[in-house]
């Protein structure tokens, strides 16, 4: 009972911070061989584990729930750290006071440092998009506030989906708000309407929606499947919310293209911008800022080289985002055993800056615009809801094929709880590095 209770309880503690299916399951394996049990099973979906132990000819089936699951890459390293330590033999009391450490961790940034870095991380991103600096102010100023909002929303524990949607209904309309006062005060003119999408873009569920595919592609279909459903639930709620507002206040809401800059000093600004964006995204996963300089290092260099390949090349959009998606594979891996980070903690805010979120919001307002002719409106979404599909789609498949090309478990089919083998305690040095 103690022995499965305890890697029942790191299962747990690993899939509320934000792990993958693949990687629940082979933890829990590890620490299960660690402690004892002959044998583990589990099954794991995005807010579920269910888990058999097997000593001689008896067994225990038990379950857990997590309900307040999130993304916090600190104390997820921590916890990969303590299944690479593992040792045969291992007392149950020993990993028992390890994982007591672990809970006790508190967050690695403030509530307003992690709000500001959600809002440079969305301006950065809206200047990728074509926005010039009255969007990216704005942009600022509004995701900023709707981090802030949606951290404190969180912790008092409110439910995901009316999180999301309060989230982007504020943002939103802080950002119409700022564009207004603008305006208003004459130091902008014209159109700056675009950059709305970009003050939403802290709202998109990055972690679940790249461990989604992953367990697509070793498939683990139950977390799949829950976890596509989470990110489609909340992602529609942030586009319904941002619609609302819009569409109120009649703002026909186009992408931003109000930077003029060519040459080498775009591309200058696109590595300044991407890199930005990258790190901020990695402080609000609580990355460590080790593992953030390296995310933004390979977010640099795979989105203006997507870039590159659109512009002076002419590669297909879809194309281009896979190419990336796949450097950014290749790329963590490299950069792994330096600073002994997952591959996903390393990658995840690469490639949130590639998620298309322009054509997802195109597509709620084409459903939701009674006006236009039905069928007109719903080609329009049908059109940019396949868009998103592929871009999305060309993500999972870079990251997998890098994970493929790199990760034997992932080129050949292997059970996550078989052959499981773990050194004997005086083999323990200090020096080991984590895989």
């Amino acid at each position: 009972m103690l022995q499965s209770g305890v890697v029942l309880r790191l299962g747990r503690l690993m899939l509320a911070a934000g792990a993958g299916s693949y990687r629940v399951k082979s933890s829990m394996a590890r620490a299960a061989s660690a402690v004892g049990i002959d044998r583990h099973e589990a099954t794991v979906t995005m807010t579920e584990i269910v888990t058999s132990s097997y000593v001689g000819n008896r067994f225990r089936t038990e379950t857990t729930e997590v309900r307040r699951g999130g993304v916090n890459v600190a104390r997820l390293e921590r916890l990969r750290r303590i299944v690479h330590e593992l040792r045969a033999h291992q007392r149950v009391e020993e990993l028992n006071a390890e994982l007591d450490d672990v809970e006790t961790m508190h967050g690695l940034y403030s509530a307003p440092v992690n709000a500001l870095a959600s809002g440079v991380a969305c301006a950065g991103f809206c200047f990728l998009n074509g926005g010039g600096w009255p969007e990216c102010l704005a942009v600022l100023i509004a995701a900023s506030l709707g981090q802030f909002i949606r951290r404190w929303m969180l912790v008092h524990q409110y439910q995901h989906f009316f999180t999301w949607l309060a989230c982007g209904v504020a943002s939103s309309s802080v950002y119409m708000g700022s564009v207004a006062t603008l305006r208003l005060i004459g130091a902008v003119e014209g159109n700056h309407q675009g950059g709305i999408i970009s003050a939403i873009l802290f709202l998109v569920p990055g972690f679940p929606l790249v461990t989604a595919m992953l367990d697509l592609v070793r498939q683990d279909l139950s977390s799949a499947l829950s976890r596509s459903a989470y990110v489609l639930m909340v992602m529609t709620s942030t586009g319904v919310a941002v619609w609302t507002v819009t569409h109120i206040f009649h703002w026909q809401v186009e992408a931003a293209n109000t930077v003029i800059l060519t040459g080498p000093l775009l591309y200058a600004l696109r590595c300044l911008c991407s890199f930005v964006a990258a790190y901020g995204f990695a402080i609000l996963f609580n990355a460590p800022p080790r593992a953030c300089l390296y995310s933004a290092v390979i977010g640099t260099v795979a989105n203006t080289g997507r870039l590159a390949l659109i512009d002076q090349l002419n590669v297909p959009w879809q194309l281009a985002v896979g190419l990336a998606a796949l450097v950014v594979g290749l790329m963590a891996q490299a950069f792994v055993r330096r600073t002994s980070q997952s591959r996903v903690a390393l990658s995840v805010p690469a490639v949130v800056i590639m998620i298309p979120g322009v054509p997802f919001y195109r597509a709620i307002a084409a459903l939701n615009e009674h006006g236009a002719d039905p069928t007109v409106a719903v080609d329009a979404a049908a059109g940019n809801l396949i868009e998103v599909f592929f871009v999305i789609t060309a993500i999972g498949v870079g990251l997998a094929l890098a994970r493929i090309l790199t990760d034997h478990n992932w080129r050949h089919d292997i059970s996550t709880s078989a052959g499981v083998t773990l050194p004997e305690p005086q083999e323990r040095t200090a020096g080991n590095c984590l895989p």
